[in-house]
């Protein structure tokens, strides 16, 4: 990790929330007590910036200087929310298209999802804040520079953000092996959102409530699922196909 990525002691970290920095993720020392801590956990409030409690051991690791229990990893990205995109489309005439990952953490397939979402124009990637990847320099790298280009939207609740999309017109197609019929009878044409889960749990049952379309995408091997960077791949093109 570069040095000019990290944010490290109380203060420093409070005043990059204030000015509204986009932060990847603080670490913060587990059994951290101290009036300006307070004041920390109060900027965040509200803010969709993920926390994570670890031993000081590991933050010592990352630097040796005055960390005062608190370590921010700026972000390489700027991060969009989805309410203020769908009505910014909607405005330019788009039919907007969007991919939502659900519980994805590989930060390779998260870069090789991006770079095929960039290839076929898709105007958003949709993350959660909780148990996701984030965009580090890694995902940047895998993604041959596209996460540079491609709007990311990091939400608190996917639930949420699912609801507000279904409201706006969109279309939820989520892939998923529960899925009713082969991924080619679905939908894409109109506003649209593609929802991939990870590859061990897949998308949540609470999410598939919410969508329109369950698909799968056909096996004849012995193996029971695909890459999930790879299942994107065709879920988009295939949205491609129908959309063009």
């Amino acid at each position: 990790m570069d040095k000019n990525e990290m944010i490290f002691g109380v203060r420093a970290v409070i005043e990059a929330i204030q000015a509204g920095k986009d932060i990847d993720k603080i670490l913060v020392k587990r059994d951290i007590q101290s009036d300006l801590s307070k004041e920390l956990f109060s900027a965040l409030k509200g803010t969709s910036i993920p926390v994570q409690r670890v031993p000081v051991k590991r933050i010592n690791k990352i630097t040796r200087k005055n960390h005062q229990g608190v370590v921010a990893f700026v972000s390489a990205v700027t991060y969009q929310k989805t309410e203020d995109l769908v009505p910014f489309l909607y405005e330019q005439g788009k039919t907007p298209f969007f991919v939502m990952l659900d519980g994805v953490t590989d930060v390779r397939n998260f870069g090789a999802i991006a770079r095929t979402c960039e290839c076929a124009a898709v105007d958003a990637v949709i993350i959660p804040a909780k148990n996701s990847v984030t965009v580090n320099a890694d995902a940047v790298k895998t993604s041959a520079g596209a996460l540079h280009t491609l709007s990311v939207c990091r939400e608190h609740s996917l639930k949420d953000t699912l609801q507000y999309l279904k409201n706006s017109g969109f279309h939820l197609v989520a892939a998923t092996e529960k899925g009713d019929y082969d991924y080619v009878k679905a939908d894409y044409t109109g506003p649209l959102c593609v929802i991939m889960g990870a590859e061990d749990k897949g998308v949540s049952y609470e999410h598939l409530a919410l969508c329109d379309e369950w698909v799968r995408i056909p096996m004849f091997g012995t193996i029971e699922s695909l890459n999930v960077s790879v299942a994107a791949g065709i879920l988009i093109y295939e949205a491609v196909k129908q959309r063009n």
